[in-house]
């Protein structure tokens, strides 16, 4: 690995605010790199999950702490206009109910201590062919599910020593095998939101002939947590129902359950509230970071890209810890210093043209 390219390279995208490219990159950096080795950096190897670690360890370290969580999210780019490949494909995008075209980045986000990390990630890839039952078609199917690479994921973190207390994500990962994972074999607790059909009961294991029913069918008070059982699940979880104003003045309900049945309901909401952080890691990495705005073409050249994005993410992050602004507040300094830079050149070229 280039480390020295590698840095400057992120340095790039942090500072792009259009398209990047190898070319770009040695014309900003006057020649002195030649955009065929930019190219090599990008097309020499594959930079996996592993590598992001080594790179994100040390600061891992200086912030874990006991009480920290994971966060596990996933997020489509979409790339409507590149060519089809076993990256770039047809994806399931649940936030809205069908499918884009584009690339899937699956990451399990570190949060401790006011600090996010990306620390794992995979790239969703579709490398297989299979007919599909209704269309009689072909299309591109996965070798590993999303939850698959979910289990991976966390095991991975756990390999790597990271201190963390809960796992946190959204109803697509809130399926029975994986709370039974985090909580049996990983011995983690979690704090997950139920879609509202998911069966629980609150019959003790004991109790025959136990009744389930959906859990909006469950009474609850304000703020007081119930013991429930899920479905194909034998430990107790603690349920709170969370009512909340969306930007159009209806109310919304997200039902939370928990494996840690010594939290309060303040503590569960409180703690679930920490899944922003990877919703804003995501906007961060498609606004500041050129995620989309490569026009590398093949499958090891854009996952290396977006590889590289996220190392620019970390690269923020650190100098977020350093100065106390955000992520957009420094791309807009960037921003204002770039316009005022651009803005004083063209000054001097209206004064040679006689246009002052």
């Amino acid at each position: 690995m280039d480390k020295d390219l590698l840095d400057l390279y992120t340095d790039y995208l942090i500072s792009s605010f259009g398209q990047v490219t190898a070319t770009g990159l040695s014309a900003l950096l006057g020649n002195a790199v030649s955009h065929d080795r930019i190219t090599r950096l990008l097309s020499g190897r594959d930079f996996r999950s592993a590598d992001l670690w080594q790179a994100v360890k040390p600061i891992v370290r200086q912030v874990q702490s006991d009480d920290a969580v994971l966060i596990i999210d996933d997020s489509i780019e979409a790339k409507p206009h590149t060519d089809e490949s076993e990256l770039v494909c047809w994806h399931w995008d649940h936030t809205v109910n069908r499918s884009v075209k584009g690339m899937n980045l699956l990451t399990t986000l570190y949060h401790s201590q006011g600090v996010s990390l990306p620390v794992a990630f995979e790239l969703v890839t579709k490398p297989d062919f299979v007919t599909d039952k209704k269309t009689g078609r072909l299309k591109r199917a996965a070798r590993q599910t999303k939850n698959d690479l979910y289990r991976q994921l966390l095991s991975a973190c756990v390999r790597n020593g990271i201190a963390f207390r809960y796992v946190l994500n959204d109803s697509w990962f809130a399926s029975a095998e994986n709370m039974i994972f985090v909580k049996e074999t990983l011995q983690k607790d979690f704090v997950m939101p139920l879609k509202e059909n998911r069966k629980v009961t609150c019959d003790a294991p004991d109790v025959p002939n136990r009744r389930y029913v959906p859990v909006s069918e469950v009474v609850l008070e304000h703020n007081v947590p119930l013991t429930v059982w899920l479905e194909g699940m034998d430990f107790p979880l603690l349920l709170v129902k969370q009512v909340f104003t969306n930007k159009d003045d209806r109310k919304g309900v997200v039902y939370l359950v928990t494996s840690d049945i010594a939290l309060t309901a303040e503590q569960i909401t409180t703690l679930y509230q920490r899944r922003w952080k990877v919703e804003e890691y995501h906007k961060s990495l498609k606004s500041n970071l050129a995620f989309a705005k490569s026009p590398t073409r093949t499958v090891r050249t854009q996952s290396n890209h977006l590889f590289a994005c996220l190392l620019a993410y970390v690269k923020m992050e650190q100098m977020r810890m350093k100065t106390h602004l955000n992520h957009f507040a420094m791309k807009t300094n960037l921003y204002r210093v770039a316009l005022q830079s651009a803005f004083g050149q063209l000054q001097m070229l209206k004064a040679q043209c006689g246009l002052a």
